[in-house]
């Protein structure tokens, strides 16, 4: 057998990365990827992952879409499609983000397999090697994974319990100018973000809309938690506001169903036709299935009253958290408290680092997500994302105690640490 054999063979590593793009060389699995494995454990209470919790959605009354829509339509449903989306649903979908005040045309809409495609598709279409992206801190870990994908540089503003600091924005942008950066665009969640759980007042939203128009930057609104308000409804979206800078990204993974992967990009007619072109060279069309088995969803059952339905399941989960927190985490500790969405974000004493306390919580049967999976350049080791989602409260508040006894063992440990060293 020849060495060359050999290698092909043995799946030589260092062989094969010498033939890769550069770009592939540096990819690495997300930290909650990582967890993914653990974190499923029947024993392990997870409060890592963001799943949507599907107890509230009838399986009944879905596998009657799936049905009638095959009965009915199915050589439709199971042909090839639209690179742009089926016309009825991205009609629907005008209708489902005129809850949130947008007034669009069904034209502008690009429908893609769920909302993270979109993201790829806008970051292959804007930025080279080397860009810049502005985004939260922290920011959502699979739009920061995207962004290194396409090997931009991605530069963190400030985040309070407000959401994004418009000062911050302007001092990031003057900063990253004056060093001769390009900067292409502001990623940002408004609504509930992933992962602090924080909310945008109406008048940041304005006064950062400004900010990019006047910079010529564009706005990438990210938006899967809009509709997901416990108390109160979101204050509308962004591109409400401003149709021309602004790039909407929806999904139906958190109303409806993750499993079925729509999701969707409204942008300034000027774009439209570059993202379905990047759309058809990736994918050549979303699937018709799961586009009209959502389309025929809307069509004909009470989605707004099921919406209503996860709210309150979600509700219920947030409030059994926060007053575990209350009970269980020690006094040091502080958390944001979400008014909608999936999390909790978690800042602990600055020297407790949540990556390597991880084992520790793995053994007392709790996981979650440090909080460096949030940042690009590896800050955020005293943080914690917690998400309360998917478990039942019951499990929700056995997975605070155990994660606070974790935490305070810690804190324990590092102050006598200190008293034996001084």
């Amino acid at each position: 057998m020849s060495e060359l054999t050999s290698r092909f063979q043995t799946g030589d590593p260092q062989h094969l990365e010498r033939r890769f793009a550069a770009r592939a060389v540096g990819m690495q699995p997300s930290e909650i990827r990582s967890l993914f494995a653990v974190a499923s454990r029947p024993e392990i209470v997870s409060l890592a992952g963001g799943m949507p919790n599907l107890s509230a959605l009838p399986m009944g009354m879905m596998a009657d879409v799936v049905h009638n829509l095959i009965s009915i339509n199915g050589a439709e449903a199971l042909q090839y499609g639209s690179g742009q989306g089926h016309p009825k649903l991205r009609e629907q979908i005008c209708d489902v983000m005129a809850l949130e005040g947008i007034r669009a045309n069904a034209d502008d809409i690009v429908v893609t397999t769920g909302s993270q495609q979109a993201l790829d598709l806008i970051s292959r279409i804007f930025i080279d090697p080397g860009d810049v992206v502005l985004v939260e801190a922290p920011s959502y870990v699979g739009a920061l994974g995207t962004f290194h994908q396409y090997e931009a540089s991605v530069v963190h503003v400030e985040l309070d319990a407000n959401g994004m600091v418009p000062e911050a924005l302007r001092q990031a942008i003057k900063s990253v100018r004056a060093e001769g950066r390009k900067i292409k665009f502001l990623y940002l969640i408004p609504n509930y973000q992933n992962p602090s759980g924080v909310l945008l007042p109406a008048d940041r939203r304005t006064e950062i809309l400004e900010i990019c128009r006047k910079e010529e930057i564009f706005v990438v609104e990210d938006n899967p938690y809009g509709l997901l308000g416990f108390d109160r409804p979101s204050p509308d979206a962004m591109r409400a506001e401003d149709s021309e800078n602004v790039i909407y990204l929806g999904s139906f993974s958190k109303t409806i169903s993750p499993g079925l992967r729509v999701g969707w990009a409204l942008v300034p007619p000027s774009l439209k036709e570059k993202l379905v072109i990047a759309s058809e060279s990736s994918i050549l069309c979303p699937s018709n299935f799961t586009q009209l088995t959502i389309s025929n969803y809307l069509a004909d059952q009470p989605w707004r009253d099921q919406i209503a339905s996860f709210c309150n399941l979600y509700k219920v989960r947030r409030d059994a958290m926060l007053e575990s927190l209350t009970e269980h985490f020690p006094a040091s500790a502080t958390w944001t408290k979400p008014g909608g969405g999936f999390y909790v974000w978690v800042t602990l004493p600055p020297e407790i680092d949540t990556k390597a306390m991880m084992p520790k919580a793995i053994v007392a049967k709790v996981a979650y997500v440090p909080g460096t999976a949030f940042y690009a350049d590896g800050l955020g080791s005293w943080a914690m994302r917690l998400s309360y989602c998917y478990p039942t409260p019951e499990r929700i508040r056995e997975g605070v105690k155990a994660l606070g006894g974790v935490i305070k063992q810690e804190i324990e440990r590092r102050h006598s640490g200190y008293e034996l060293k001084n």
